[in-house]
């Protein structure tokens, strides 16, 4: 066996033990519900890698927290995930993100929302509420806790 396939399956098993701390909802409506808000949370954050104004590690969170409560395959497959899965696991283990991750995030959308307000949007309405929303998840982005 390829050292690869050695590394997918300790990830698939330590996806099915992290999942499995978590219950589905007893309701199947419910379940639906999460996940229809999983899979909208899940596109937006993959948005979000492409555009600077979508966080997407908020976006990949809340995406996995609605798979655990909806359909436990598809929250295993994000922990397993190579690209959103060690940020998924570092939330599950911690109850945190890398520290340099909030800051290119939050670097990021002040940026883009900075540009957006300067170059592109022409009513002052708007460009007030643009600023008041960026830093208001810039605060609240800043204040999750991080590990370094």
């Amino acid at each position: 066996m390829t050292e690869d396939g050695a590394d997918d399956r300790v990830e698939r098993t330590r996806a099915r033990t992290v999942a499995a701390q978590y219950r589905e909802h007893g309701s199947p409506v419910v379940r639906a519900l999460f996940f229809v808000a999983g899979l909208m949370s899940l596109g937006l954050g993959i948005a979000g890698a492409f555009l600077p104004v979508l966080p997407t590690t908020p976006l990949v969170l809340l995406a996995a927290a609605c798979f655990a409560r909806s359909y436990r395959p598809f929250h295993e497959w994000l922990i397993a995930h190579r690209l959103f899965g060690p940020m998924v696991r570092e939330w599950h283990e911690h109850r945190s993100i890398p520290y340099r991750v909030k800051l290119t995030a939050i670097t990021m959308m002040a940026v883009s929302l900075g540009a957006s307000i300067v170059f592109f949007v022409e009513p002052g309405w708007l460009k007030a509420a643009l600023a008041a929303f960026g830093v208001a998840l810039g605060a609240w982005m800043y204040r999750l806790p991080s590990r370094k």
